[in-house]
C-alpha cells in the first residue's frame, strides 16, 4: 500500500523558513518524479515545485521561484521542500504527490499518488 506522509509543517513569522518532508512507503521514490503542491481556504490546489527521478530536474512556480527549493534523497525515499523568505501567501495545507515516470509536470490529474498534507501558516 502507497503512503506519502507530509511533516514539518507549522506556524512560522512572515520571513521565516520551514523544510516539509515527505516519507513514502509502499513505493520506490527512486522510480517516481515527485511534487510539492498547496491549497489555500477557498482555492484550488496549485503547484510548487517537482523534481525528476533522479533529481537533475527541477521546476517552480514563479510564485516560489528563488524561496523554496525541492530536493529528494532516494536512499532515505524522502521528498523535501526547503521554504525561505515564506510570506503571508505562502499560508496553505502542502502536499507531496508522486508519479511513475522520468518527469512530472504542473497538473494534479498527471500524480496518481498524494499525502495527506501538512498546514503551513505564516503570520504578518
Amino acid at each position: 500500500q502507497v503512503q506519502l506522509v507530509e511533516s514539518g509543517g507549522g506556524l512560522v513569522q512572515a520571513g521565516g523558513s520551514l523544510r516539509l518532508s515527505c516519507a513514502a512507503s509502499g513505493l520506490t521514490v527512486g522510480s517516481y518524479a515527485m511534487g510539492w503542491f498547496r491549497q489555500a481556504p477557498g482555492k484550488e490546489r496549485e503547484f510548487v515545485a517537482t523534481i525528476s527521478r533522479r533529481g537533475g530536474t527541477t521546476v517552480y512556480a514563479d510564485s516560489v521561484k528563488g524561496r523554496f527549493t525541492i530536493s529528494r534523497d532516494n536512499a532515505k525515499n524522502t521528498l523535501y521542500l526547503q521554504m525561505n523568505s515564506l510570506k503571508p501567501e505562502d499560508t496553505a495545507a502542502y502536499y507531496c504527490a508522486a508519479k511513475p515516470t522520468v518527469l512530472a509536470g504542473q497538473l494534479t490529474s498527471e500524480y496518481p499518488y498524494w499525502g495527506q498534507g501538512t498546514q503551513v501558516t505564516v503570520s504578518s
